[in-house]
């Protein structure tokens, strides 16, 4: 029985790290899609989302047969559960990265508002962000997950001087609005997914160490 229940614990990391490795790629190809102009490429990240949904599904399903089969308990429990969180966490980083794509479709048929400096380097750094937590699951690695979500500041900041840029272009020209309106969700979406890189990283310390340091002022907890 402790044999079997390993393997199925070594199972769904397995599964964890496929749908964080197809995150990753999504996330990576929609930012390319958008720097290089490239429409059918993100028409491709669009499709990707389909299978980062189903296994998100699929972990799911796996988590709760572990629950009520299994009966886990202390640290085995902990990667369980944290297991499922971190899946939907990943799902909602592939929608994001769908959303880039999309903007990216927009984008690419109307004139380059701007060169594109501040976005590749904010996609830089969540995408580093995406793996340190990742590998931080993997390696059950608690100081490299609080490194990532103090990380997440120098997202925001880019964050806010990017929309700062980016409403100075609207004041000065009406005719910019829906490219700005449209460059500022692409930041935002970059936001959210460095956002959802913290979450993992926050899950990993619980699961490693038991320790909650969600809604804990970083001084506190970090």
């Amino acid at each position: 029985m402790q044999r079997h229940f390993d393997q199925d614990l070594a199972h769904l990391k397995q599964q964890l790290l496929r749908m964080g490795g197809l995150v990753e790629s999504q996330i990576q190809q929609a930012l390319q899609a958008l720097v290089d102009r490239d429409s059918d490429l993100a028409v491709d990240v669009i499709k990707q989302d389909h299978d980062v949904n189903a296994l998100d599904v699929e972990i799911d399903e796996l988590c709760i047969q572990l629950l009520a089969l299994q009966q886990p308990t202390a640290r085995d429990l902990r990667f369980v559960t944290t297991g499922m969180k971190i899946s939907s966490e990943l799902e909602r980083m592939g929608d994001l990265a769908d959303n880039i794509a999309q903007r990216a479709l927009e984008l690419n048929v109307e004139p380059q508002l701007k060169p594109y400096i501040d976005i590749p380097r904010m996609a830089n750094w969540t995408m580093r962000m995406v793996k340190e937590c990742l590998d931080a699951f993997v390696n059950s690695d608690p100081v490299l997950a609080r490194k990532v979500c103090t990380d997440d500041d120098f997202v925001d900041d880019v964050n806010e001087q990017l929309f700062r840029e980016l409403l100075s272009f609207m004041l000065e020209d009406t005719r910019t609005i829906t490219r700005a309106i449209r460059l500022t969700f692409v930041a935002k979406s970059l936001e959210r997914i460095a956002d959802h890189a913290t979450n993992i990283a926050e899950l990993v310390v619980y699961m490693v160490e038991g320790k909650n340091i969600r809604h804990v002022a970083p001084s506190a907890s970090y």
